[in-house]
This record gives C-alpha cells, structure tokens and sequence, in this order.
C-alpha cells in the first residue's frame, strides 16, 4: 500500500513538472459593468459628455440600478448618433439625475445604468 502512494505521488509530481502543451492568452478589457449592460469607460464619457445637457429631472426616491422610475419621469430616447458609436444603448431611454446620465430599460422603467 505505501508503494502505491509513493508511486502516485512520484507521477503526480512528474505530471506538475510537464509543461502545458496548448496554451491560451486571454486578452480582458476593463470596463465598467452595473446593472443589465456593460459599457466601456471611454464609451461612459461619451454618453455623460452628450446626454447631460437634457433637463434633469427631480426624483423623491433615491435612483440606483434596479430600481423602477416613477411613470411621472419622463424617459427620452437615446439619439441615433450615440447608438452608432455605443450599440449596447440600443433600445434605451435616458434622464438626467443629480449630473449623472441615468439609463433605463422603457419596458420595464428598470434603470440598467447610472453613467456618472
């Protein structure tokens, strides 16, 4: 019995000490995911620097990814140009919120985003 452990763990150790024959590299682009879409950074100042001038709006409860906005917000449609540039925002809306670019999904007025 202490043969075969020895011997297993001999080939154990041999096996550890074989280098892998097929490697892969995996390339990860950072980007900043909250709620339901991920959005590269560069892409979020791209959105912030061209949807922030619109109105913002007043809200009493507090807007945080998840929750539902009030029917009383009115939602606007993420303009052609930026959905060229950003796909992901494709079929969107949008409020300003506190100087931040809130994105929200019109079915469900669930906010997918806050770009600050």
């Amino acid at each position: 019995m202490k043969s075969i452990m020895i011997a297993t763990a001999a080939a154990v150790g041999l096996l550890a000490a074989v280098p892998a024959g097929a490697q892969t590299t995996v390339t990860t682009t950072t980007t900043e995911s909250t709620g339901s879409i991920t959005i590269a950074p560069e892409k979020r100042t791209v959105i912030r620097q061209r949807l922030s001038t619109a109105k913002p709006v007043t809200v009493k409860e507090k807007v945080t990814v998840g929750a539902t906005v009030p029917d009383t917000v009115e939602l606007n449609t993420v303009p052609d140009t930026i959905v060229s540039d950003i796909p992901t925002v494709k079929g969107y809306s949008y409020f300003v919120y506190n100087d931040d670019v809130v994105l929200v999904d019109p079915k469900t007025r669930k906010v997918v985003t806050i770009v600050e």
